[in-house]
Parts: C-alpha cells; sequence; structure tokens
C-alpha cells in the first residue's frame, strides 16, 4: 500500500530515529513505567527543538504481546503529541509486538501522519515525504520471520531469515536516483561479523536469524530496531537506534541517545546523536558492605539509581538487603561475591540438604539470595505451574 505524506519544503529531510520503546517493561519486578514517561517527554521536547519531518520507530513498541493499559495509555499519548507537532510517525511492529493489536485502528491514525505497520503482507508498506529535492520513500518492514512470510512467497524462496528479507525487499519498487529508507527490526550481521548485543536481548540459537547487511543495498539509510546499543552494522547507513532507556544491567555503559538523520541529496545521509538521561540511572556498585553505604561513596553517584550491588564480604552478611535499600532505596538486585576461602560455602547457594528438598524451595531460597527479597505471590505461581507442568510431561 502507498501512501503519501505532505512535509515541509525544506532543503534537507529531517527524522528522528528510535527503537525498542519496550513500554510497559518490568526489570527485577520495578515498573518501569514513570521512567520512560519521562525520557519519552525528553523526546518529545527534543522534537520541538528540533522539529524533524518524521519520527521513525523501529519496532518492540511494548515490551509484551498484551502490553498493560498504562503502557498503552503512554504509548498513545506520546503518538498524540508528536502528531500534534506536525510530525510524520512511521513505525513497525517488532518480534515483542502483537502485529494484530499494533494494526487496530491503523487505518484511522494514518489520517493523523501516523503510520504503523504490524502485519506483514506480502511487501513493505511505502509512505512518501517530500522536501525541495523530491520524494523520499520510506518503507516499513514489519519483524519477519519465514513463517511470517510463508503465504506470500513459494517455499523455495524461504529458506532462511536472510532469504525471507531478501524475498519481501524485492517486493519494494525503488526508482532509480530517488533516495529510499527501510524501516526494519531484524538481526543484523556484516560479513558473519555479530553487532554487539546484552543480557536483555533475545535471539536465536547459532545465529540463526542472521540478515546480512548487504541485503540493503540500494536503501540509502536503513532504520534498524532489536538491539540495544546505537551502533552501526556494515556501512554508516545502516543502523541500530538502540533503546531509549537501559533495560538490563548489561547495558550500565551504554550512552543512550535519538538518532537525528538527515537526507540531502542522493547518496547524501549525516546522522548525529542526541543524548538522553534517564530519570534513574542503572548501575553496578561492588565492595564489602561497609564500604558500600558510607555516606561519602553513597553520594558519589544518585541514590536513587536503580542498583546492583555485588558484597565482597568475606563472611556472611546480616540483613544485607534492608541495609543496602536504606541508603539505595531502588535497589534491584545483590550478588554475594565467591569467599576468599575456598572451603567456605557459597552464599548464593541454597543450604540444607538439597535431596530433601522441593524444587520451588530451593528456587525459592536461590532468588532470595540473589534479589534479597521473597519471591513475589506471582512469580511463585508460576513456579508453581512450570514444576507442575514438568512433572506431568514426565510422568
Amino acid at each position: 500500500m502507498k501512501k503519501k505524506v505532505k512535509s515541509r519544503k525544506g532543503n534537507v529531510m529531517k527524522f528522528f530515529h528510535l527503537a525498542d520503546l519496550h513500554i510497559g517493561k518490568r526489570v527485577n519486578e520495578f515498573d518501569l513505567l514513570e521512567d520512560q514517561k519521562y525520557i519519552l517527554g525528553q523526546i518529545l521536547t527534543l522534537a520541538g527543538r528540533e522539529k524533524p519531518d518524521a519520527v521513525v520507530i523501529a519496532g518492540d513498541l511494548y515490551d509484551r504481546s498484551v502490553p498493560p493499559s498504562g503502557a498503552v495509555e503512554l504509548l498513545d499519548a506520546f503518538l498524540t503529541e508528536l502528531a500534534g507537532k506536525g510530525c510524520a510517525v512511521l513505525a513497525v511492529s517488532g518480534n515483542h509486538d502483537s502485529p494484530e493489536r499494533l494494526d487496530f485502528g491503523s487505518r484511522i491514525m494514518s489520517r493523523s501522519g501516523v503510520t504503523i505497520a504490524g502485519s506483514f503482507r506480502g511487501k513493505p508498506q511505502e509512505v512518501t515525504l517530500t522536501d525541495s529535492r523530491g520524494p523520499v520513500r520510506f518503507w516499513l518492514l514489519p519483524y519477519l520471520k519465514p513463517a511470517y512470510a510463508a503465504p506470500y512467497f513459494p517455499p523455495e524462496q524461504l529458506g532462511s531469515y536472510e532469504d525471507t528479507v531478501r524475498a519481501a525487499l524485492s517486493a519494494a519498487k525503488r526508482e532509480s536516483g530517488e533516495r529510499n529508507v527501510l524501516v526494519a527490526h531484524q538481526f543484523v550481521t556484516a560479513f558473519g561479523t555479530e553487532p554487539e548485543r546484552c543480557g536483555s536481548e533475545t535471539l536465536s540459537l547459532g545465529g540463526s536469524d542472521a540478515v546480512d547487511f548487504s541485503v540493503f543495498d540500494g536503501f540509502d539509510y536503513v532504520a534498524l530496531g532489536h538491539l540495544h546499543g546505537p551502533q552501526r552494522i556494515g556501512r554508516p547507513e545502516v543502523r541500530y537506534a538502540g533503546s531509549p532507556l537501559k533495560y538490563s544491567f548489561s547495558e550500565t555503559r551504554q550512552k543512550k541517545s535519538v538518532a537525528v538523520v538527515e537526507l540531502h541529496e542522493k547518496g547524501s545521509v549525516s546522522v548525529r546523536l542526541e543524548p538522553l538521561s534517564p530519570l534513574h540511572d542503572m548501575r553496578v556498585i561492588r565492595g564489602p558492605i561497609e564500604e558500600l553505604t558510607k555516606p561519602e561513596n553513597v553520594t558519589s553517584g544518585s541514590p536513587q539509581d536503580y542498583i546492583r550491588a555485588e558484597l565482597t564480604d568475606r563472611h556472611a552478611v546480616a540483613r544485607a538487603a534492608d541495609r543496602l535499600r536504606a541508603v539505595y532505596p531502588n535497589l534491584m538486585c545483590i550478588e554475594f561475591a565467591a569467599a576468599a576461602d575456598p572451603a567456605a560455602p557459597s552464599k548464593t547457594a541454597a543450604s540444607g540438604d538439597v535431596a530433601h528438598r522441593t524444587p520451588q524451595e530451593l528456587f525459592a531460597e536461590f532468588y532470595r539470595n540473589q534479589n534479597g527479597r521473597a519471591l513475589p505471590n506471582e512469580e511463585r505461581a508460576e513456579l508453581e505451574e512450570a514444576v507442575r507442568t514438568a512433572e506431568e510431561e514426565e510422568a
């Protein structure tokens, strides 16, 4: 389906490249909705200052296929405010999204300049914006796996993820000399080399979902989602925007940003990264508990940050979680370093006779040791169900 959108007749086509919002995400049972509202507010402020022609969102708008009501409300408010600023919004579904849910109301939203390609329908959805140099074709490709493309292509064209993406893009009929932008949510490699990834990203074993960047030859810019660290892959114009917030402690060293992309004449693209500052940073502290709780060490960073504490005490620490949480109220988890004495028992190991304890008891103790608090009732119920299912399968 082709769609034309009026755009300002400037000399440069400017757009924001975002991805992996993961609205509704929880980390270590902490609800991040307020953090997400705060960071999306920063992006809206930046949009008011930069006045982009479009805002591109390359998948994983939500963190799960059935998002909580607060997440739906927040995304609705964000898209509404962007549309109110005169920005075209161009989004695709990611592997965390429900394509059908994102499709709901999409035809009505498109009248306000918000285009969301939830489901794949045989070819990328085309949206055309214009500037003084002419049209810019934006091609919206939702997260794609061979099963999603099977109704539209012969089986021999869909042997791998790369084959599948290549087949889908073959249906994007591009005019020579025009500028083309692809928005996609895939795991992209370059010459067999994988990009940097972190612990919060789920990928297929053995890289079976890998797509080589050469598949995107001919596109002036490729706006990717799926990985949380901002980075180029293969060539400068094939980029992951990264997530706007840190979603795991493996991301603590990452600098989150908005990619501001400017298209000039054909073949000329510039990208700059505008930094984002979170409501609460996410960081790791390490050392003996007496050192970590000293006022001068507590105030060396923001005590309100989301914290993982790695305790290096040689002996067991009484009420470790309570003592740390008294000065770090957003303590997310505790890890206990191995004791200096090799003969000492591991502080993360379950105590007692393991052979006479249930899987539920062992996991509950492991959870308490790792996180400094009891296993929540909701997770306890899920654990009971998982154990029950496993026992039934073994019977």
